[in-house]
């Protein structure tokens, strides 16, 4: 037996939530699309959801190991969010604001900070918040009008943050003030600690989507808040917020994958149940090419998020680049999967009943967060235009020891290593620490000798022509970038950044084969999945490329297999399917 015949532990564990939490498609339960959905109307939760979640121990998984949770690292946190949001993206997110709040702690806390908001959150179930955002400044980070004026050993905070996740439920806050004589830093404040009637939070807002979420605010008159509050180096609360986001940006990406796993799933389903002119709507062309490219689509979302979710142990200092290539790109996909499965359902999709109890409306509603939180689409390609003509002067040059990295992120059978958390260990800028972009032309000509020694003449010759035409394209785009300069802020600089961005996925795609199918490869799905996720990125790149329908039959025949098994729509599910043939 091998080690990829053996479930790693972080897929059991969620496996064993995925069973915990029932079947979606139940009649009732709190995490049944038909409960969620009736809730919804009345913008609540189903009672029983978050408790359900606790009991079973959700909340161990929001603190790390090396302060007596159950964290391991973030893919094992990643895994189970997925789980999560492919039944309520709005519980989802309560937790996710909770993980935003505190990281932080985890990062630069003291031993009293960590302990006291651990035991808040496994004993209590307490929650937590992130009060960085000012109804009048947005994402303008540089304005802080939040004050914390020192006092005695302590300080009186006046200010007002808004928009806030679990402002008004969350215990914990981490808030960004200006101290003064310090400059903006991050604080630590426990309600429990406050004088009552020195803060007030504002009403809850209402939202498109994530309804019954706690969207609302906090605001500070003169609040008294204990010595000792301060977290990471003083004066540097923006820069320890950049370096917090590169985690949730990061995590967010599995609020999409578990969207895209869901609306593909319902929109399937329904191809293959309703009959028109005398077949399955499935064998119509147009629906069938929907429902390819949104699976398509989805295994190139989780090539290029699950690595990046591995960075956080194996090589922190590059999540500066690649948190936000996951937080542009993944949720970009998912809201074009969502569109595509729309169409399949047509009329249908616009229902608030019916087809999945009128659960698509919900995830469509949703997901449409995802493109906003921790930083909106322009401001993560903004981040990485800021770093992309370094990036481009060494895109032909392999790293150091690049390899090791690349197996430690992209060998599916290793579990990611426990995540010590520590502020040290990011950076806000990669330089040119870059693995994924620096080791497509080696890893491409390995897999010309693959194609040449293992496999079939035809599938060798597709997987070589589209390795060739991507590298012509990539060679082209970073000479002309690393040639250049280019201006973070423009137009130009947006559109280059999105163009890395499908690099950075067609190479985290080669990765996951030549890592992780070191077995599989041979076999029907083994490689095909490959040519045709790398063929429709090079449509994405404008190329008019169609999957290639000899290679399409065994993985298409996976995707209808997973859909009433146990298995999500993911590479992982195809690696098994492949090991069983």
């Amino acid at each position: 037996m091998t080690g990829q015949d053996v479930e790693r532990p972080s897929h059991a564990l969620a496996a064993d939530l995925d069973r915990f939490l029932g079947d979606p498609l139940a009649e009732s339960g709190p995490f049944s699309f038909a409960d969620i959905v009736a809730h919804e109307e009345h913008d609540a939760l189903p009672p029983e959801a978050v408790e359900l979640l606790r009991s079973w121990g959700f909340a161990r998984y929001l603190v790390p190991e090396a302060f007596g949770g159950g964290l391991r690292n973030l893919e094992q946190l990643f895994l189970l969010t997925r789980v999560l949001a492919r039944r309520n993206l709005t519980v989802s997110v309560m937790f996710g604001s909770a993980l935003l709040g505190v990281n932080p702690v985890w990062l630069w806390g003291d031993e009293e900070q960590r302990e006291r908001v651990a035991r808040g959150l496994l004993d209590n179930g307490d929650l937590a918040c992130f009060a960085v955002s000012e109804p009048d400044h947005g994402s303008d980070l540089g304005t802080n009008e939040t004050v914390a004026v020192p006092d005695g050993d302590g300080y009186l905070l006046t200010g007002e943050k808004w928009p806030v996740g679990n402002a008004t439920r969350g215990r914990f806050v981490t808030v960004y003030a200006n101290v003064e004589g310090t400059g903006s830093s991050l604080m630590l404040l426990d309600k429990s600690q406050l004088e009552e009637g020195s803060w007030d939070n504002r009403p809850f807002v209402r939202t498109v989507g994530l309804r019954g979420h706690d969207l609302s605010g906090i605001s500070f008159d003169r609040t008294r808040i204990p010595g000792g509050c301060l977290l990471g180096r003083p004066g540097g609360g923006l820069a320890g917020i950049l370096q917090v986001l590169q985690i949730t940006r990061t995590a967010i990406g599995a609020l999409s994958v578990g969207t895209m796993d869901s609306v593909v799933r319902i929109a399937l389903r329904y191809a293959r149940e309703r009959v028109l002119y005398g077949q399955e709507i499935y064998r119509i062309p147009v629906i069938r090419r929907h429902l390819v490219r949104a699976h398509l689509d989805l295994l190139i979302a989780e090539c290029t998020a699950l690595p990046v979710t591995r960075s956080l142990s194996v090589a922190p200092s590059r999540l500066s680049l690649w948190s936000s290539v996951v937080k542009y790109l993944v949720p970009t996909l998912g809201e074009e999967v969502v569109a595509e499965t729309g169409r399949v359902l047509g009329a249908r999709s616009y229902l608030r009943e019916e087809v999945g109890s009128g659960i698509f409306q919900k995830l469509q509603r949703d997901h449409a967060i995802a493109g906003i939180f921790e930083g909106t689409t322009h401001v993560n390609l903004h981040g990485i235009a800021s770093q992309l003509h370094t990036v481009a002067q060494v895109a032909d040059r392999p790293a150091r020891d690049g390899n090791t990295v690349l197996r430690d992120l992209f060998d599916d059978a290793r579990e990611a290593p426990v995540w010590q958390p520590s502020g040290r260990a990011l950076r806000l800028t990669n330089a040119t620490e870059d693995e994924i972009t620096r080791g497509w032309e080696s890893a491409v000509a390995r897999a010309r000798l693959i194609a040449g020694r293992e496999l079939p003449p035809a599938e060798a010759g597709a997987l070589t022509k589209v390795l060739d035409r991507l590298s012509l394209l990539r060679g082209g785009f970073y000479a002309r970038i690393a040639a250049g300069s280019l201006d973070a802020t423009t137009a130009e600089a947006q559109d280059a950044a999105a163009e890395h961005c499908l690099y950075h996925a067609a190479a985290s795609c080669l990765y996951t084969w030549l890592y992780s199918f070191e077995e599989e490869r041979t076999t029907p799905a083994g490689t095909a999945w490959l040519v045709l996720v790398l063929q429709r990125l090079l449509s994405r790149l404008g190329q008019p490329t169609e999957p290639d329908e000899a290679l399409l039959g065994p993985v298409e025949e996976l995707m209808l297999a997973c859909l009433d098994g146990p298995e999500h729509f993911s590479v992982r599910a195809i690696r098994s399917a492949c090991r069983t043939t």
